[in-house]
């Protein structure tokens, strides 16, 4: 996954066909949320957590899902509770990875 800028005006993503452009001044308008402008940090982070979705939608039509589905089952608390594993049950804590 990587997000590319063009020209200091346009990011582009080889996973996904949104985009970004640049307004001036250090603001940026993302395909996927028009009428907002964002930093320059924060637009980079919308595309990519576009090119995230896409690799979701990846591995959701694998498990005959849509990516909406995916996500929505997915970030459902386990009914199996916390990990056994010791490595994993120090990152994954109430739902979200911590470090």
């Amino acid at each position: 996954m990587a997000v590319q800028v063009v020209d200091r005006s346009l990011m582009t993503s080889d996973l996904t066909p949104h985009q970004a452009k640049s307004v001036g001044v250090g603001g940026w308008v993302v395909s996927f949320l028009p009428g907002r402008t964002l930093t320059t940090e924060q637009a980079t982070a919308a595309l990519q957590a576009a090119e995230a979705v896409a690799a979701v939608n990846a591995f959701a039509g694998q498990v005959g899902l849509t990516a909406m589905e995916t996500v929505g089952l997915a970030t459902q608390e386990s009914p199996w509770g916390e990990p056994e594993c010791g490595g994993l049950r120090r990152f994954w804590r109430r739902g979200r990875l911590e470090r």
